[in-house]
């Protein structure tokens, strides 16, 4: 996620959170041992909208 193009595109996506409703779709049982945790965490440092 270091690379320009994954990190632009998590500005990006961070940018529309504050005027557009996301979702990420996962079958994963437990998000604390999932990649939905980790997207969170990287999506909020860059200041997106997250909601509970």
């Amino acid at each position: 996620m270091a690379e320009a193009d994954a990190s632009r595109n998590l500005d990006l996506l961070a940018a529309l959170s504050h005027g557009t409703a996301l979702s990420v779709g996962c079958y994963c049982e437990d998000e604390s041992r999932c990649h939905r945790s980790l997207l969170r965490g990287l999506l909020t440092e860059r200041g997106a909208d997250i909601a509970g």
